[in-house]
């Protein structure tokens, strides 16, 4: 039993590779790295992301059968931040899961955003936000769906 994920930073250019989860544990280190890679990249604000979140990416990862990282287009996100995007878009949600690092915004370079869009879907397992052209957004939250 290893659990790993792989995430490349639109934003900030970082690039992360790690087992997060072993033997049944999830290790406190690796998660902390990820919760740096996913902070809030206007402020470098720093939150804790939901562990469920990254098995989430890991099943999704695994039903597509490809060991692409997963391009981070909007991980964490600050109160302040979401805010900001909300004056800019109504499809920015007032409570977003950004919010409690339960939420991400990604694409993945080696699958077709239609075939990732299916393949979240059939996982059932929070929201999943469809924003064609630009990202998947995937979350821990109640099971629902939209397109933006």
């Amino acid at each position: 039993g290893v659990r790993a994920v792989a995430f490349d930073n639109l934003h900030t250019g970082e690039k992360l590779k790690i087992d997060y989860w072993v033997d049944g544990v999830y290790l406190p280190d690796a998660l902390s790295q990820v919760n740096h890679v996913l902070r809030d990249f206007r402020t470098g604000e720093i939150h804790p992301i939901v562990p469920g979140l990254l098995d989430l990416l890991t099943a999704l990862r695994g039903n597509l059968e490809t060991s692409a990282p997963v391009t981070v287009i909007s991980g964490y996100r600050s109160p302040l931040t979401n805010a900001m995007l909300r004056e800019q878009s109504a499809e920015v949600a007032q409570q977003s899961l950004h919010i409690d690092g339960k939420a991400i915004d990604i694409a993945l370079d080696d699958v077709d955003l239609d075939r990732l869009h299916l393949a979240a879907l059939g996982l059932a397992r929070g929201g999943v936000g469809y924003y064609p052209g630009r990202f998947i957004h995937v979350d821990v939250g109640p099971v629902r769906r939209w397109q933006g």
